[in-house]
């Protein structure tokens, strides 16, 4: 079996030292290089072509989920295993949906560690138990509305085709709060037009709940 060509990126140099060894120690592995924030990363990927890339997130000069998606936009073959300390909702879920291929904390053993680097290179997804469980939990929970009810409404009217004037009529408001409303709405789910917006709701399942 080939090696696994590894790039390490974390900005405590202790870190990048201590994995450095650790994957030096044992055969099947090779640590091209280290990086210390993400931008650095995305540079030495391109140069270095990487099987494995160990990316930590919270970086200065440059977090780990932004490189993840210039690699994942870049079309670029290394795999990342996100190795990191935190494993809060709000950075798990952005870095599998930025394309990381695993999650890992770095309380992780060292054995542990090597199997996700190796499962990681073929391709197969990697979670520590508690990621997983943290996955699961945020896909079997809708999110909720980013919409305050009357936007909501207003989004609900806009769906059936009704005009601002209509709009207005039916909620008993002027149709200049209804124009304001939908600026609400637009901006909220990031959207231009009318269309766009019905479109994201349904998307988001704003519309359709019961």
């Amino acid at each position: 079996m080939s090696e696994i060509s590894l790039l390490l990126v974390d900005d405590h140099p202790v870190v990048r030292n201590g994995l450095r060894g650790m994957f030096e120690s044992v055969p099947g592995f090779t640590v091209l290089a280290e990086a210390s924030n993400g931008v650095e990363a995305v540079a030495l990927a391109a140069d270095l072509d990487p099987d494995v890339i160990l990316m930590d997130l919270r970086m200065p000069g440059g977090g780990g989920l932004d490189a993840i998606r210039e690699l994942t936009r870049g079309g670029a073959r290394a795999k990342v295993l996100v190795l990191t300390t935190w494993d809060t909702d709000t950075d798990t879920v952005p870095a599998i949906e930025a394309g990381a291929t695993g999650y890992l904390l770095k309380d992780a053993p060292r054995d542990e560690l090597f199997t996700a680097v190796r499962e990681a290179a073929a391709g197969r997804t990697v979670l520590s138990p508690a990621v997983a469980s943290r996955l699961v939990s945020a896909v079997r929970t809708p999110a909720p509305s980013p919409l305050a009810p009357r936007e909501r409404q207003v989004l609900a009217l806009v769906a059936m085709g009704t005009s601002n004037r209509e709009i207005a009529r039916e909620l008993f408001i002027s149709e200049a709060t209804v124009k304001t409303h939908l600026s609400h709405l637009f901006t909220k789910l990031g959207v231009n037009d009318r269309a766009a917006a019905v479109a994201k709701g349904y998307e988001q399942g704003i519309l359709g709940r019961d």
